[in-house]
This record gives C-alpha cells, structure tokens and sequence, in this order.
C-alpha cells in the first residue's frame, strides 16, 4: 500500500513561500517524519515525487548514487519545468552530474579546495572578516546584518578565490539573489511575478552570467593564474578541455552556491545568537567552542533545502516501492531537526558535540566547499565575537522565498561592541 502524503503537507515541502516561514514549516515537518516518513506526494501541478523526511532515509538515498541520480535540483512546477527545460540554459553544473562523469569533474577542483591547501587563505580571510566586524562597530547599534555584512564577506572570499575584480562584487550579487531567489519578487530580475516574467527573466540572468565567464575563461587561457578560475578555464576531462557548457556551470556552482549558503549560514547563526544569548556567553567564555557554533548555526539554518533524486530503476525505501523516474525529494531541514538523529534538535546549542547534519548533503555529492565554509564562519566569528557584547533583534528579520537555496534576507540586529 503506498503511503500518501496529504496534499497540505505536500505543498509545505514544494512551495517556495512555506520556506519563508522556517518555524510554520518544522511544525508540519514533524507531522511528515511522525506520520509518513517516507511518502507519495501527488499535487495537480507538480509531477509526483517521494518526500524522505528522516535522517537516515536522506542519508541512504544519497549514498545509492548509482540507484537514484541527480540533475533536477529542487522541485519545480510542471509548468515551470516545461518552460525552463524548452530553453536551452547553456551550462550544466557538476552537482547535476552522475557516475562516471561526476567524479572526473569534481576532482578537477577537490584537491584544491581541500583543508591543506585553503589554510594558505586564513591571513586574507582574517583581513576581510576584521573589516566587516569594524563595520558593525562602526554602525553605531543598529544593522541589517544580511545586507551589510553577511552577503558581501563570503562573495568576496570566494570570489578572490576565483580571481575575479574585486569591483564586480555588486553584480555578482545581484545576480546570485536573481539565480536563487527567482521565486522571490523582492528579489527577481526586474521584480518579475508571473511564470513567464520568472523564467524570462532567469534565462536572462543565466546569459548574463555566461558571458561574463566566457571572457574569465578566454583571459585565463590566454594568462592562467595561481586561482580558482584558472583550474577551470584550463580543466581536461579525458585528455581534452571541458565543454563550454560544464566549464559555465562550474563557474556559477563555484561563484554562487559557494558564497550564497555561507551567507545564510552566518546570518543564521547570528539570528540564533541574538534569540539565544546565554548561548552567544557560552561562546564568549570558551572560545574554542566556535568550530561548534559554526557547525550549529550551519544545521539551524540548513541553507539548501532540498535537493531531488530520480530513481534509475525499481527499488524500496522505507517498505514503499519507488518506480524507475520517479522523484526523491532529500528534504535536508527535516533530517536535520529529525528527533531520531539529534538530541533536542530544536534547541540551538552552541556546544553540540557530535553534530553530524545533513547541511552539506551525503555521499558523493557532498558539498565541495564545505571546508572553505567551515573555515570562513570560524574566522569571522573569531574576530566578531571578543568584540561583540550582546546583540539582539531590532526588528522583524525576513526570509527568502525559495525551496532550493536559501536563508535569512533581512537581519536587523542591534549589537553592542567594544
């Protein structure tokens, strides 16, 4: 017998606006992982697809790589679907690969993202984290911590990573918040509303985004440098450089998830801090308790909501029998507050031990950056929290209307600094 999921609670985990209420969304998130675990969602306009709500059934779908694939990305309407697919979007991203082919990309830039080689990173990263925390300082009280410090400290790392002009940054966030916040009139191209106003615009910010590293990629092959962008302008998969299409997709991989998440990630921290300061005073005592604030604030926040999986052939999950084309959604939030993982998921503990979430996703998939992340909110809060007083609130914060990658867009604090 299938195991359906009411419709209301299906729409939750589909609808990009149930995300900009985080707390509404864990409510019914618990009703799914108590009561249908792993169930058939079938919405008049979404094409049917499985919801793993617990831990360990996110965990064994990603690990089954070969048994369910990716390419998908986060559910999309069938009409939204229909009109993305028509377009050719010119790119394809390694996260949307599969056996044998991801591998062959995925190493083209593993090694050098890996722990050993990003420590050569830390004075630079120290610098910049320094910056923005005198900004706070200087911000005398009250800030928007998304839009003055969060969005701007991690593009700039990665995109001194990559090699790009620093003086670039305001277009690559603009078009990072258009690329992930489609679904998000406040932050759409042009503020687009309807479906044909979102996918137009969408396929004009992808062009955008094409051409500018079509010309990072012709300059690098002309000039390669000690950075990030090189390795992929020059990268060889089976003896030949990569096609135009995945070496585009590389790049937006590398430029927007690689910032857009840690973004989230800090400012979700941060919100938690101000609602929970006996929480920021554990820290401040111990500060060599920050790499588990750091792994906190990432599995409070989980900045990627879900990714889908399609099934290559029959199989079962949880004693329901999933069809070959069928979709999986991994709904990261829920396995991260999953009762059966965690102890007392929903209290924000700055000292967590053993936090093993599912924020950078499972298996071979696994987020490349994640120790880039990991290291660029340690040293931020390194610098931030000596200095940081107390903070709080100052006024209603406001999530990003998005079912795929997401977090905070308005933060306003009031913080205390020495």
């Amino acid at each position: 017998m299938i195991a359906r999921l009411p419709d209301e609670l299906a729409r939750a985990v589909a609808d990009p606006n149930a995300y900009a209420n985080l707390d509404a969304l864990h409510e019914k998130l618990k009703i799914i992982r108590r009561d249908y675990p792993f169930a058939r969602a079938d919405l008049p306009d979404y094409a049917p697809f499985w919801v793993a709500s617990k831990f360990d059934d996110i965990q064994a779908v990603a690990r089954q790589n070969d048994l369910f694939l990716s390419g998908l990305g986060a559910l999309a309407t069938k009409e939204m679907a229909a009109r993305t697919n028509a377009s050719a979007q010119g790119f394809r991203s390694v996260v949307g690969m599969n056996a044998p082919e991801h591998m062959k990309y995925r190493l083209l830039t593993q090694a050098w993202l890996a722990p050993k080689n990003i420590r050569k990173l830390e004075a630079s990263m120290r610098v910049l984290a320094r910056q923005y925390v005198d900004r706070m300082a200087a911000a005398s009280g009250e800030i928007d911590f998304v839009r003055d410090v969060a969005v701007h400290y991690p593009l700039l790392v990665v995109m001194s990573i990559l090699g790009v002009p620093a003086e670039d940054e305001p277009m690559m966030l603009r078009l990072t918040q258009e690329y992930f916040g489609n679904a998000d009139a406040e932050l759409t191209r042009r503020g687009a509303r309807t479906p044909e106003e979102v996918r137009a615009g969408l396929m004009e910010t992808i062009a955008e985004v094409m051409a500018y590293f079509r010309a990072i990629t012709a300059d690098r092959r002309r000039q390669p440098a000690d950075d990030l962008a090189s390795v992929i302008a020059n990268g060889c998969i089976d003896g030949e450089l990569m096609p135009e299409a995945a070496s585009l997709g590389y790049y937006i991989t590398v430029a927007f998830a690689g910032h857009d998440t840690t973004s989230s990630s800090v400012a979700g921290g941060m919100w938690a801090l101000a609602e929970h300061p006996e929480e920021l005073a554990k820290v401040k005592a111990d500060p060599s308790l920050i790499p588990a604030l750091v792994e906190e604030s990432i599995r409070w926040t989980t900045p990627i909501y879900q990714f889908v999986r399609v099934a290559a052939r029959d199989t079962e999950v949880r004693g329901q029998t999933v069809r070959k084309g069928e979709q999986v959604v991994l709904c990261f939030p829920s396995g991260n507050r999953d009762e059966e993982a965690f102890d007392d998921p929903f209290a924000f503990r700055a000292d967590r031990q053993s936090n093993k979430h599912v924020a950078f996703g499972y298996g071979a998939h696994q987020c490349l950056g994640m120790h880039l992340a990991r290291m660029e909110m340690a040293i931020f809060f390194e610098e931030l929290l000596p200095r940081l007083k107390s903070v709080q609130l100052a006024g209603h914060p406001k999530r990003t209307i998005t079912n795929f990658v997401g977090g905070p867009k308005s933060l306003p604090l009031r913080c205390e600094m020495a």
